[in-house]
């Protein structure tokens, strides 16, 4: 009889163990969309762009570049209840001027281009998303850089003046080359 009210006991435990929340779903882009940063229309910039959903608000934080959506995630004074984090897959997009509305991809997951020649829509360093590892080395192969999973984005990258952990400046190519 003990051993049935342990396991009884058990079972009501676990069952009210509390589930993993299930990750909200990503906003599609629209013209009333601002960046957090620049303050700026998003879609008036080239290049990937960023979303954040916080836990509890129902709104997505958008970003001009995906540049700045990882940004976000290492300032110490930005909120830390991240819900989920979407960039741009630019393996998907129909070009860098228009990197899509709905394509996004777990920015956790992603594969992005560091150092590379393509600058983000406000000219500066960016880390270019792609859902896939190939489409990344593609890119990386015509446009220079290095392919990163999102752990190991340097956070000088991002949050400095865009060069490498080891200092390098990104290699810069001329279109054609």
């Amino acid at each position: 009889m003990k051993r049935m009210l342990a396991t009884l006991v058990l079972v009501l435990v676990a069952g009210c163990s509390e589930q993993p929340a299930e990750m909200p779903q990503p906003f599609a882009l629209t013209e009333e969309a601002i960046g957090r940063y620049c303050g700026m229309n998003v879609l008036e910039h080239e290049g990937p762009k960023g979303q954040i959903i916080l836990s509890q608000i129902p709104e997505p934080i958008w970003f001009s570049s995906a540049r700045d959506a990882v940004a976000f995630t290492l300032l110490p004074d930005e909120p830390k209840a991240i819900a989920a984090i979407y960039v741009s897959d630019m393996g998907t997009a129909a070009s860098w001027a228009q990197p899509g509305a709905e394509n996004w991809i777990d920015a956790r997951t992603a594969f992005y281009v560091i150092n590379s020649a393509q600058r983000g829509g406000m000219g500066v360093a960016e880390t270019i998303p792609f859902s896939r590892e190939t489409d990344a080395r593609d890119f990386a192969g015509k446009h220079g850089g290095e392919v990163v999973g999102f752990s190991d984005i340097p956070p000088g990258y991002v949050l400095g003046d865009g060069q490498a952990a080891d200092g390098a400046a990104p290699q810069r190519r001329e279109a054609g080359q």
